[in-house]
C-alpha cells in the first residue's frame, strides 16, 4: 500500500497525532484525502525533544492564527544556543547575519515578484514581507534547532532528559521508514527544518530504509551554512540523495517565506551527477505569513506533485 512519511519542521507542535491529522485534512481540502486514495501516512515527530510539553491549542491550527508567527509554525520561543567550539560560534554568527540581513533580500524579492503577482490577481498586502520584529521569534527558533541538530546538541526541555538531538532524531526517522512495508511507493514530505533532516538521513544515515520520493516545502536547505554541515556526503555537483531515493525530489517554495526565501531554488546546489535534478516549483501561498506547512498542502502544485509520486 502506498505510505506517506511526514517530518514537521521548526517550533513547538500539537500532540503527533493531532498534527498528523491536521496536515492529513489539508491535503484532502486540496483533493488528496490520503485515506479515500488508499495511501497510508505516519508522522516523525521531534517537537517533544525540544518543548516540555506540546502546543494544545488547536485553534491556531485551523486555520484561525495561520497568517501569523506565532501559529503552528512559530509557536513556543528558543533560547540562543551557546556553542560549545570555535567552529559552532563562527556557524552560529555566519547563520545569525544571514537570516538578519535578509530583509533587504525579502523586499527586492517582493518587488521583483510584483508584476506577476498582480497579474495573477493577488493583492498587494500579499506582496509586502514582514517586518524583522514579527519574524525574529522564528529566526531565533530556526536558528536554535538548525544547531542543535547539525552539531549534536546534547538538549533537554524543563522535565525531560537531555539527548543527543541528532542521533535521536535520526534513529526516530531511520525507525518510521523501516516501519512502513514495501508494497507500495514510500513518499517522504518534509516541511521547513524537517526538511534538513529528511535529506541528511536520505543521504548520509547508515541503514536508512530507500523511499521512491521526497518532497520539500519550505526548505533552508539552499543555505550555504547548512550545506557546509552536511559534508561529508553532500557536494554542489553529487548532492541528490540518490542512495535513499529512488524516483523524484519536488520542492517547492514561496519566495516571501522567511525561512526558504534566501535561497530558495535547491537544483543547483544539489546536482546528480553535475547534472540539475531536483525539481524546483515556486508557489504563491495567501496571506502575509507564507511559511505555513498547512498552505503548501493545499497548493495545486503540491497535490499533482504528491500524486505523481505515489501514483494516485
Amino acid at each position: 500500500m502506498p505510505h506517506v512519511t511526514f517530518i514537521h519542521g521548526i517550533a513547538n507542535k500539537p500532540p503527533a497525532e493531532d498534527l498528523l491529522a491536521i496536515w492529513c485534512r489539508a491535503l484532502a481540502e486540496a483533493g488528496a484525502p490520503l485515506s479515500d486514495l488508499g495511501v497510508t501516512s505516519s508522522i516523525v515527530y521531534w517537537a517533544d525533544l525540544m518543548y516540555a510539553s506540546p502546543d494544545t491549542d488547536l485553534t491556531a491550527h485551523e486555520g484561525v492564527l495561520e497568517n501569523t508567527p506565532q501559529a503552528i509554525d512559530a509557536s513556543g520561543g528558543a533560547t540562543a544556543p551557546v556553542p560549545a567550539t570555535p567552529e559552532e560560534a563562527a556557524f552560529l554568527a555566519a547563520l545569525r547575519a544571514r537570516l538578519t540581513s535578509a530583509g533587504d533580500a525579502e523586499v527586492e524579492a517582493a518587488a521583483a515578484a510584483g508584476a506577476s503577482a498582480t497579474a495573477g490577481g493577488q493583492g498587494a498586502l500579499e506582496r509586502v514581507p514582514l517586518p524583522w520584529f514579527l519574524k525574529k521569534p522564528l529566526m531565533e527558533v530556526l536558528l536554535r534547532d538548525v544547531h542543535h541538530y547539525l552539531f549534536d546538541t546534547p538538549f533537554g526541555p524543563p522535565g525531560r532528559p537531555v539527548v543527543p538531538i541528532r542521533a535521536t532524531i535520526r534513529e526516530r526517522f531511520r525507525t518510521a521508514l523501516a516501519a512502513v512495508g514495501a508494497n507500495g511507493p514510500h513518499v517522504v514530505v518534509s516541511h521547513s527544518m524537517g526538511t534538513v533532516i529528511a535529506y541528511d538521513c536520505l543521504k548520509r544515515l547508515e541503514g536508512c530504509a530507500r523511499v521512491d520520493g521526497l518532497i520539500t516545502i519550505g526548505s533552508p536547505l539552499g543555505l550555504d551554512e547548512i550545506q557546509d554541515q552536511l559534508q561529508p556526503g553532500w557536494s554542489r555537483a553529487d548532492g541528490f540523495p540518490h542512495e535513499r531515493v529512488a524516483d523524484r525530489w519536488f520542492n517547492l517554495f514561496d519566495r516571501l517565506d522567511p525561512v526558504c526565501g534566501f535561497d530558495p531554488e535547491l537544483a543547483n546546489d544539489y546536482r546528480r551527477g553535475g547534472q540539475d535534478t531536483v525539481l524546483d516549483q515556486a508557489v504563491m501561498n495567501n496571506g502575509a505569513w507564507r511559511h505555513s506547512a498547512t498552505k503548501y498542502l493545499r497548493q495545486p502544485a503540491f497535490v499533482q506533485a504528491l500524486r505523481s509520486l505515489l501514483k494516485r
